[in-house]
């Protein structure tokens, strides 16, 4: 009888070993430790980490697992989300965009939560690392088209990946980890509207959701709870509801050769993915032609109809919260052209209500095309033109931004980035501190990585 695809997928797992590993993988694990944690520290502030941290500090429990920067210790299930949330609030940490998109550094605490609750070494945190963008990013390939052109928002896919992060950590068999996935898929199935029309703070908690629920579903199967084993493939699992088509070989082939983590994309901009080419070109146009924001008659963006749909949905031209303005990609360009710049200091209440930004908004215009969409996802492609009140006009090109595998960000771009992200937190000497602690993580148990990530 043919395995079961969730069998296959805990095969593997169970049986992925540190020095199976090679050298640059545990490296691209290590850069998106840095990378991830960095934006944590970014999100220290949010109101939406901090309403969770506050329920979750209030109800208490087995100190098990620290929530990164403010220091409680509480049971993994939870610490995992709230850290997960850290990372993902800012929309700031990395992005894999195929078939779907996913964030696979989202499932990074479920990995540390379970592995301090376990008092494991970091080299079993690295692995289940792997496992997690192994896992996600071949997700994001399996349906065709992606779950995200149905109408499903990517947590779908995480939470058949959570369970494995955190199987790992607790070192289930296969069959227990067979049921965690089982358990998990049964019932986070997460619809698109975090994403669509006015977003709220559930755009970024959706996947922080999915991520927790595996880490439970995976403490489940450790006591002998039992989950479906074919719920990728049976009746009524996720390729039969979710309709054809699947492509299983993407899913499960190959497993042990290149690994996917290789692959993922780190970001240079706290927005949306599909922000990030077009925020390149604009940047790119106006620093080279010093145009300012008071010369600019329109600017249209030549993207792919996807972006059109998502980021230049009407409720984007006046975004009322941070979550929509960062997907939208009229204020990300608008902010761009009148600060010469996009950060986290970009969705600021204040800046919010910048009227330079309001009068530069409604100039930029959104230009599906079908070259460029046959182009992707293999390439972002982005043409801006920018036309000016004394009659020029100015282009640029990109195909990808900054940050792809393809030209992807330095030594010192993750320096500045992490810098920048935890500058109100940190001195100068523990961001050296905890970069160091990151690259050298193998030699320490998670306990003690974790206890140095507070501040």
């Amino acid at each position: 009888m043919e395995k079961s695809l969730s069998r296959q997928m805990s095969e593997f797992a169970v049986g992925l070993k540190y020095q199976d590993l090679p050298d640059e993988v545990v490296l691209a694990a290590k850069r998106f430790l840095y990378d991830s944690i960095g934006c944590a520290f970014g999100a220290y502030h949010t109101r939406d980490a901090n309403i969770l941290r506050d329920l979750y500090r209030d109800m208490g429990g087995k100190p098990e697992a620290t929530v990164i920067a403010f220091g409680d210790q509480i049971p993994a299930v939870n610490a995992a989300l709230i850290n997960s949330l850290m990372v993902r609030a800012l929309d700031f940490n990395d992005i894999y965009w195929k078939e779907d998109p996913s964030h696979p550094s989202d499932l990074i605490p479920a990995a540390l939560a379970v592995g301090e609750k376990m008092d494991a070494s970091m080299k079993a945190v690295i692995i289940a690392i792997v496992l997690g963008y192994e896992f996600e990013q071949r997700l994001c390939e399996f349906a065709v088209p992606g779950i995200r052109e149905r109408k499903w928002h990517h947590a779908t896919l995480t939470q058949f990946v959570s369970p494995i992060v955190a199987g790992k950590m607790l070192d289930l068999t296969v069959d227990q980890m067979v049921n965690a996935i089982g358990i998990s898929g049964s019932h986070n199935h997460t619809i698109g509207c975090p994403t669509a029309g006015p977003l709220t703070m559930m755009k970024n908690t959706v996947d922080p959701m999915a991520v927790q629920s595996g880490v439970l579903a995976a403490l489940m199967a450790q006591q002998g709870y039992t989950g479906t084993e074919k719920v990728f493939e049976g009746k009524e699992g996720i390729m039969d509801v979710f309709g054809p088509d699947w492509d299983v070989d993407k899913l499960v082939g190959g497993l042990g050769g290149r690994y996917k983590i290789s692959d993922c994309s780190m970001k240079a901009f706290p927005t949306e993915a599909l922000t990030h080419t077009h925020i390149s070109a604009t940047l790119k146009v106006i620093t080279e032609n010093n145009i300012n924001y008071d010369q600019i008659v329109e600017v249209e963006v030549t993207t792919i109809a996807r972006a059109c749909d998502i980021l230049f949905d009407p409720h984007k031209f006046r975004p009322e919260s941070r979550e929509t303005a960062d997907h939208s990609l009229p204020y990300c360009l608008a902010a761009a052209i009148v600060d010469k710049q996009v950060t986290t200091a970009s969705f600021l209440p204040e800046k919010m209500k910048d009227a330079r930004i309001w009068s530069v908004i409604d100039l930029i215009k959104g230009k599906a095309s079908d070259e460029f969409e046959q182009m992707f996802p293999a390439k972002q492609p982005s043409r801006v033109t920018i036309k000016t009140k004394d009659g020029r006009s100015f282009s640029a090109y990109l195909e990808y931004p900054k940050g792809d595998p393809r030209e992807p960000m330095t030594e010192n771009d993750l320096d500045v980035k992490f810098r920048a992200l935890s500058a109100n937190l940190l001195s100068k000497d523990r961001q050296e501190g905890i970069k160091k602690l990151i690259y050298e993580c193998e030699k320490v148990t998670a306990r003690d990585f974790m206890k140095n990530l507070v501040i």
